[in-house]
């Protein structure tokens, strides 16, 4: 049910955008008084789900959810119509059209999309407020990533200022400096000292290569266990196991019931675990041997004992408060034994176990609640006031998914593009408006600057050239369009398939 009701969000977020983009290009070709032979919400090979023909247009809906087009008469485009081509400019067609309109028809669905964007965070900001948190009101200060105490910044800090401006929101600091190109902080430590650190200028690529994020957020208390999880990729014979997946059950017995794990085990030939994994139940056996030897270091917290219900108290004799201590203790001990003591049925219990090598321990907590919920506070604005925040979340936005892309150039990065998996994981999988609006603004806002790069076959190729031609005056011959066209179908196309493809990689054996 989670699926659906996630793909339903995103289907419908899509179909908003695609539909608003097209009309993008539309409308300006209607002004200029060019024929627009098809308008399709989804793209139709072989078949529609619904057409009809008003006056020179066709409308329809297309079977297969990867975008939609508007087919402009005299164009080169995916259609790939020679035989219109191959015959005199018509007064109609989009050709026959100065290059200012065409440049304007052109660049209407990306301004529609990006208009759309800043659109929809006005009325966000308006029906919804704005949250902030203030850093003098954090009594507990902010939970800070592990890797940020070689710096002189840990857990309990307070952030002040970044490269000498107050944060609306403390938490906003992990965007600062991972795509805003921040690295001088002020921090306030728990003494009451304050100090300005200045970063490392590689800061953001040092903090993506080693998982750092989010670098700060709201502490929240050590709560007690609830289940034990796999933590790191796994997939053997015929047992499906990927981080994250919720370990239920050892051979008929629930983790929080087993008092022996190794006589468990040892009592069979074949070892049967049953995990969840978003509410989906899996089913798999394997050897017991191959169970202990590959299966068991992937879910340390199940071989040192820990249960449902137990709470930390201290790790390698540090008391433990906040569920970012436990973390911290976990990834400076990667790879190693630790030591802790849990209360469990109001008793202490002595438990050890190796930490596993991505510094995890492998256990999900109850619901965390955060210490300092009073910090929290939404603002609410008038709509005049709303356009200029919204308008201001809109480039932000812009500017944030800009500074990303640098990561994209890196090992980790290349390996993290996702498609429409990772895109629909956006959505929660309950249906919440505010959620919903905000995710759909960002994925315009998306759109509009993937839509505008200088690649054929999308709006910023057919740009390129428009203005090579406003600036020369001569037209840029029609094969070369044409083969530009080929170029970037196929660049897109294997693009699509790379991104999707690392979904279903992630979804299968990670």
């Amino acid at each position: 049910m989670d699926f659906w009701i996630r793909a339903a969000q995103l289907v419908l977020s899509l179909s908003i955008l695609v539909v608003l983009h097209e009309f993008g290009h539309y409308i300006p070709a209607k002004i200029f008084k060019t024929r627009v032979e098809k308008f399709y919400l989804f793209f139709n090979p072989w078949f529609s789900l619904f057409k009809k023909k008003v006056g020179d247009t066709e409308w329809g809906i297309g079977w297969l959810p990867l975008g939609g087009y508007v087919k402009i008469a005299g164009m080169v485009d995916e259609s790939m119509d020679k035989e219109q081509l191959a015959l005199p400019p018509q007064p109609w067609e989009f050709r026959s059209k100065k290059a200012w309109q065409r440049l304007i028809i052109m660049i209407g669905g990306v301004t529609v999309n990006l208009i759309l964007g800043i659109l929809i965070y006005i009325f966000v900001v308006f029906a919804y407020g704005v949250e902030t948190i203030d850093s003098k009101d954090l009594k507990a200060g902010l939970a800070v990533h592990p890797y940020m105490e070689q710096f002189g910044i840990k857990s309990g800090d307070v952030l002040l200022e970044v490269e000498g401006k107050p944060l609306n929101k403390a938490t906003d600091g992990t965007a600062e400096l991972l795509l805003r190109g921040a690295h001088k902080v002020k921090v306030q430590h728990p003494d009451g000292k304050i100090q300005n650190i200045v970063l490392p200028a590689d800061i953001d690529y040092k903090l993506f290569e080693n998982g750092a994020f989010p670098v700060f957020s709201l502490r929240m208390k050590a709560e007690k266990i609830d289940h034990v999880i796999a933590v790191e990729e796994f997939a053997e014979q015929n047992l499906d196991l990927k981080s994250g997946d919720i370990i239920y059950k050892i051979n008929s017995v629930t983790t929080d019931k087993i008092e022996d794990l190794n006589k468990l085990i040892d009592s069979k030939t074949q070892t049967e675990i049953v995990s969840i994994r978003e509410k989906d139940t899996i089913k798999g056996k394997i050897s017991s041997k191959i169970f202990t030897k590959k299966v068991l270091p992937v879910i340390p917290a199940l071989v040192a004992g820990l249960k449902k219900g137990d709470k930390f108290l201290t790790i390698n004799d540090s008391e433990i408060v906040y569920h970012d201590q436990i973390q911290a203790e976990m990834y400076k001990n990667k790879g190693k034994k630790v030591t802790f003591t849990v209360l469990r049925n109001n008793q202490k219990v002595e438990l050890s176990s190796v930490v596993s090598k991505s510094g995890l321990l492998g256990f999900l907590p109850e619901e965390m609640k955060a210490i300092d919920k009073s910090a929290i506070k939404t603002t609410y604005y008038s709509f005049g006031e709303s356009i200029q925040r919204g308008w201001n979340m809109g480039f932000i936005t812009l500017g944030d998914y800009t500074g990303q892309l640098k990561f994209l150039f890196t090992k980790k990065g290349a390996t993290s593009v996702g498609g429409f998996g990772s895109i629909g994981k956006m959505f929660p999988t309950t249906w919440n408006w505010q959620i919903f609006w905000m995710n759909t603004a960002f994925i315009s806002i998306v759109l509009a600057f993937m839509n505008i790069l200088p690649i054929p076959a999308l709006d910023g190729g057919h740009v390129v050239f428009l203005i090579y031609e406003i600036i020369t005056g001569k037209e840029a011959p029609q094969k070369v369009l044409e083969y530009a066209q080929y170029v970037g179908f196929m660049l897109l196309l294997g693009l699509l398939i790379y991104a999707n493809g690392n979904d279903i990689y992630s979804a299968f054996f990670k």
